[in-house]
């Protein structure tokens, strides 16, 4: 009879559903069940038209009060016979801490970054989040970013597997590697971008990104790099700034939001991606399609960042305007950097993928199954 292992998440979003058949089709290879369940979210969330099912997971009744902070989601009915209960680290999941602190008959594991990266550490609510960390079997961090993250709260170091989060970019490897040369010069004068070197930035448009360190980098870049022109594609509350810069400079252009083929495209014309600020799981795209990220160590950075290796497949300078500059122009300007930096992207992005987290996350729970209680 195949251990049970479950699974729970909240709420279910369209960018896990792959890593989770993936997951599935891992633990029946070592003889393993994957119960998964989830829930609804907020909603505030469901409004962001993100949300998925899977048609083998359990849907858990879900109940949000006191404005959404405390979300009750009894989990009983999922765990009978379990081996091994996974799940996330939210002072908000109430249900949880019974399964942390009672003597349960199965191991319980923690799932999460391992603190709230943009919570105050010394509040009251990141203190019990550290003494409640502590209260697992295992725990899956989602980055190298996240270990000490989960050790400074006392958690023993060799009971933790990192994941290295990812998501699904089979299809736009594939869309990648089928583009061809006339394509791409098709798609560029349909996009009125010149033939010359080409800078893009792709992600959502808030004030985390640092839109207008980027638009004054650019505008020293075009002034030294005279073929330089800047792609800006997404969307998000600051989208007039961007169209008033697009608008202001002939170099500059505004692509909206693009999907699919469109993106790839985007990506496969440009010769680096441009981005100051924040850098979270935008830099698989980065990987997948060879354009190297350069960004800044601006301290904004989603666990992700720990991916981009400087020198390798991407650069982080200074978070100072004069270096982001001068280190973008050299590296502009130098083909033989770019096309080993090109190569380590491609290198990267076959090493962060959702098979291999999910393998990753299988070696955890059969490692978990094999110790003692630390509880």
């Amino acid at each position: 009879m195949h251990k049970k292992i479950v699974v729970v998440q909240r709420r279910m979003t369209h960018y896990r559903l792959a890593f989770f058949e993936s997951l599935r089709q891992q633990m029946t290879e070592r003889g393993l069940e994957l119960v998964l369940a989830y829930g609804v979210g907020t909603a505030e969330e469901q409004g962001k038209n993100d949300s998925a099912e899977i048609a083998w997971a359990h849907k858990l009744a879900t109940k949000y009060f006191w404005g959404g902070r405390i979300c009750y989601q009894p989990l009983k009915s999922v765990c009978n016979q379990a081996e091994m209960l996974v799940i996330a680290l939210e002072n908000k999941l109430v249900c949880n801490l019974w399964h942390q602190f009672a003597p349960v008959p199965y191991k319980v594991a923690l799932w999460g970054h391992g603190a709230n990266l943009q919570g105050n550490p010394g509040s009251w609510r990141e203190k019990f989040k550290r003494r409640v960390a502590r209260r697992a079997d295992w725990w899956f961090g989602y980055t190298e970013h996240s270990r000490p993250l989960i050790a400074q709260s006392g958690f023993p170091a060799d009971r933790i597997t990192v994941l290295n989060n990812a998501i699904d970019t089979a299809e736009m490897r594939s869309q990648f590697e089928s583009i061809t040369p006339s394509e791409l010069a098709n798609w560029r004068a349909a996009q009125k971008i010149g033939n010359g070197l080409l800078g893009i930035f792709l992600g959502s448009f808030y004030q985390e990104k640092r839109l207008e360190f980027l638009f004054e980098a650019a505008g020293a870049m075009r002034s030294q790099v005279p073929d330089f022109e800047l792609l800006l594609v997404g969307a998000g509350p600051q989208k007039s700034l961007v169209e008033d810069f697009c608008a202001k400079h002939e170099w500059a252009h505004f692509g909206g939001m693009l999907k699919g083929r469109d993106k790839v495209l985007a990506l496969a014309s440009a010769t680096v991606m441009l981005n100051p600020g924040l850098v979270g799981l935008g830099i698989l795209d980065s990987f997948v399609c060879e354009v190297p990220m350069l960004t800044t160590d601006c301290g904004l950075h989603s666990p992700e960042i720990v991916y981009l290796e400087p020198g390798v497949n991407g650069l982080m300078t200074t978070n100072c305007l004069d270096d982001y500059v001068r280190q973008a122009i050299a590296l502009l300007t130098d083909p033989a950097r770019l096309n080993a930096m090109k190569l380590g992207c491609r290198k990267s992005g076959g090493e962060y993928t959702v098979e291999n987290m999910a393998r990753n996350f299988a070696d955890g729970v059969e490692r978990c199954l094999k110790v003692g209680d630390p509880k």
